[in-house]
């Protein structure tokens, strides 16, 4: 898969003179210690970057899934969206922060059987309500709750998938170079 830059815009820095993209670059350089290539192409928009981030914050913060349970969905959908650098990101925050079990990171990467059973319904459930647009048969939600997950769980994953689809299309559309900090976990898809 090739990808083609195809918005000119430049990567906003942090002493930009727009107080907006200022507070959002500064408060991305504190929290993780440097700011990430995708923030810094999303700040032209800084209205888009600010909606991304809190509802990635809601996400992470208010949804009733662990970090490991939270760190598959993101990274089943960037997959799915065959987001180079999301899913470069999201391999490197399951093996060193959200401890997802190795082989499941490596499963969802090469689109293979999850043998978690919890986990794999997850990744199924996943895919299949962004495969089917939303438009789930009673089955589809039925295998989910059987797995463990809650109705509540399914609205979750819906606003990681709102999310994620901003910062997936917005790196397909800026070609955005892989941060160093997540070159080990590269994925060509």
């Amino acid at each position: 898969m090739s990808q083609n830059r195809i918005l000119e815009l430049p990567q906003q820095q942090v002493n930009n003179a727009n107080p907006k993209i200022h507070e959002l670059l500064e408060s991305a350089q504190q929290k993780l210690g440097f700011i990430p290539n995708m923030y810094a192409n999303m700040a032209n928009a800084p209205h888009l970057l600010d909606t991304y981030l809190f509802g990635y914050d809601q996400f992470r913060n208010e949804s009733g899934l662990t970090p490991a349970e939270q760190e598959v969905v993101l990274l089943t959908i960037s997959r799915h969206n065959r987001c180079q650098y999301c899913v470069a990101a999201h391999s490197m925050l399951a093996d060193n922060v959200s401890k997802v079990p190795p082989e499941v990171t490596l499963a969802i990467r090469d689109d293979t059987e999850i043998h978690d059973d919890k986990l794999r319904a997850l990744n199924l459930f996943t895919h299949t309500l962004l495969e089917k647009h939303g438009w789930l048969d009673q089955s589809d939600l039925d295998a989910f709750l059987q797995a463990g997950y809650q109705q509540l769980h399914v609205l979750d994953i819906l606003l990681a998938i709102s999310v994620k689809t901003i910062s997936n299309y917005a790196n397909h559309l800026f070609a955005t170079p892989v941060d160093d900090v997540f070159k080990s976990h590269e994925w060509q898809g």
